[in-house]
């Protein structure tokens, strides 16, 4: 994984997640995951709380990370691969998402301001 980059597009991401293939966690606060979110199996821990889950949080599979405009889930993502995960950033974070029309829940709830 040396070397992968470590940005991901919003349309791969879609994919990998239906497929099973990849664990998504988004890393915004919580006023933020609750006005709209990634719709599917998801996970919420925000950025502040994230070194102190993530021993609990598994290997088995890639992660991508996700927040609002990319930042904060590159920096998710570079800490945990310093931490032998294969983890990823979803590159232009929930604005890309919504941008390319992909699911958000609730539906057509746009992405909060951070």
């Amino acid at each position: 994984m040396t070397g992968a980059p470590i940005d991901v597009t919003p349309a791969d991401t879609l994919r990998r997640l239906r497929a099973g293939e990849v664990r998504v966690i988004d890393v915004r606060e919580q006023s933020e995951w609750d006005h709209s979110r990634i719709d599917g199996d998801v996970q919420h821990v925000p950025l502040s709380h994230l070194q102190e889950a993530a021993a609990t949080i598994p290997q088995d599979k890639p992660i991508i990370f996700q927040c609002r405009l990319g930042g904060r889930s590159t920096m998710a993502a570079q800490a945990f691969r310093a931490s032998g995960y294969e983890a990823y950033s979803l590159d232009g974070g929930l604005v890309a998402w919504d941008a390319e029309g992909l699911p958000i829940t609730p539906a057509g709830a746009g992405v909060a301001d951070h």
